[in-house]
């Protein structure tokens, strides 16, 4: 399925969209949403990217970026987006009212649709939750505080960075999911042999129902549903992605 140029100019970068199932709708591309559009494009995530603003298009065309020129908060753009087969939203344009109307419009197309959205104050990101935001990123206040802990602790923030955005070392931090079928399930963290055979570091296990345990104990038991929160080479994380799905999963 594809989405037809009728739609407020619908292009994208080969001149139509498909629609596919588990895409990140990303709407709003100024600033803040082209970086998370280059973070997911990295990690292989399939985004689409929504902005009214025209200029965008040169940009969006030269990362190979899917697009549409439209109005964010609009039902029908969201729709020839694919928003039926989304497997999240996320809502960055520059305004809070907007963020909010997108947020209530989207829980109300698809109930289960994973939502991400930003705000400037404390105050907004209430409003955002109480309307169907899942969770809500205050851009400022993090900055704020990244810059206060590279002062204070620059080499925890120099470990952060390596692990989380530097792409010409092997380390990486990754959070993987347990599922049904693993050959893992039940198993407790001292036989599995995560530690020992792959070389990976198990730093917290997130449950089902997102009770975070930091630094397991080496009995505690891997269980369907949980994360991992795992510290390793890449080749080693994408064979424990295997094992812990039970199938050959896309490192995300």
């Amino acid at each position: 399925m594809t989405a037809n140029k009728g739609i407020d100019d619908t292009l994208s970068s080969r001149g139509s969209i498909k629609i596919m199932r588990g895409v990140i709708l990303l709407l709003g591309v100024l600033l803040i949403g082209r970086i998370i559009a280059q973070e997911l494009k990295s990690n292989k995530i399939p985004v689409i990217a929504i902005d009214q603003d025209p200029d965008s298009r040169e940009a969006l065309e030269h990362e190979s970026i899917p697009y549409i020129i439209g109005d964010a908060t609009s039902e029908e753009v969201l729709i020839a987006a694919g928003i039926e087969r989304a497997k999240g939203l996320v809502a960055v344009v520059e305004s809070d009212a907007d963020n909010l109307f997108i947020t209530m419009t989207a829980r109300g197309l698809k109930p289960d649709l994973y939502i991400l959205a930003r705000a400037d104050d404390e105050q907004t990101q209430k409003k955002l939750l109480r309307g169907g935001a899942d969770r809500v990123v205050l851009p400022y206040l993090i900055g704020g505080r990244k810059m206060a802990q590279t002062i204070v602790k620059p080499a925890v923030t120099d470990f952060l960075e390596l692990t989380v955005h530097d792409e010409d070392i092997e380390l990486k931090l990754e959070e993987l999911l347990v599922g049904e079928r693993s050959s893992l399930n039940g198993v407790t963290l001292v036989d599995s042999g995560i530690r020992q055979e792959m070389n990976i570091i198990i730093l917290a296990i997130r449950k089902k129902d997102g009770e975070m345990s930091f630094n397991p104990l080496s009995h505690t038991r891997i269980e369907s549903g949980d994360t991992l929160i795992s510290l390793g080479q890449a080749g080693d994380l994408e064979k424990l992605a295997e094992k812990l799905f039970g199938v050959h999963p896309e490192m995300r």
